[in-house]
């Protein structure tokens, strides 16, 4: 059975994103594996609440998200 586990900061995607990550996930596994996995594809998108991770020593939150994906520091 393909798994796939994503986990983001609390609040930084819609239910129609989540959606999407699902649905293009399971696209990705048939086509590798063909579709006879599509019914079997497990697909889990996590919350992490807000400041409960960290990247390069540093603890990772949604305003360092944002920062990165407008491109400033």
């Amino acid at each position: 059975m393909p798994f796939a586990n994503y986990k983001l900061p609390q609040g930084m995607i819609t239910a129609e994103q989540k959606a999407e990550i699902v649905h293009k996930t399971t696209d990705l596994f048939a086509s590798y594996f063909g579709e006879g996995v599509r019914p079997y594809t497990m697909v889990l998108v996590e919350e992490v609440t807000d400041g409960g991770f960290g990247r390069a020593d540093e603890v990772f939150d949604l305003a360092a998200m944002k920062r990165m994906q407008s491109g400033s520091s």
